[in-house]
């Protein structure tokens, strides 16, 4: 897939979720997890497909998933988690766009010296740091969730559900 497209994709994905959380959403354990373990994984495998990745790429990745997964964290601690309608809720605050400038700032900066130090540009992709982040941010407010024992909102249906039958006859003919 092009670079940028799939940069693209990602950044759109993330303004999504971030509107959506600036709104207010109820919080599913599938929608809380889900985004950030597919983009994590994805950047994942974009880091193994490069080809000259060396021990010292493999170090600056590690080191900056950590810086990303703390971030996301601290994050996840700004967001306001309240019950409402007898379910778990979540909220973007002032605060929480105060530590999003503060972790682009501070991966702007450690990305420039993984640079300066010689890490291959590929071995950097957008969509793990995105994953990382928003990872970090989901553990927390998973927590968080748990410990105030208001229930996770149920898993909105997918598209397909409800149509088994019509997908069974549509496969058998």
């Amino acid at each position: 897939m092009d670079t940028w497209l799939l940069v693209t994709i990602v950044v759109v994905a993330a303004v999504a979720v971030v509107v959506k959380r600036l709104i207010g959403e109820p919080v599913n354990v599938r929608d809380l997890f889900g985004p950030p373990v597919v983009l994590t994984a994805l950047g994942v495998w974009s880091v193994l497909e490069v080809e000259e990745l060396n021990g010292a790429d493999v170090g600056w990745v590690v080191g900056g998933c950590l810086i990303g997964l703390g971030l996301g964290a601290l994050r996840g601690a700004t967001v306001a988690v309240f019950a409402r309608d007898g379910v778990l809720y979540q909220r973007y605050t002032g605060r929480t766009f105060l530590v999003v400038v503060a972790a682009f700032l501070a991966s702007a900066l450690y990305g420039l010296l993984a640079r300066r130090l010689g890490m291959h540009e590929a071995a950097r992709p957008v969509n793990l740091s995105i994953g990382v982040g928003f990872l970090g941010e989901a553990l927390v407010i998973g927590y968080r969730g748990l410990r105030s024992r208001t229930p996770f909102a149920p898993e909105r249906p997918g598209p397909l559900d409800g149509h088994a039958d019509r997908i069974d006859r549509f496969i058998r003919r």
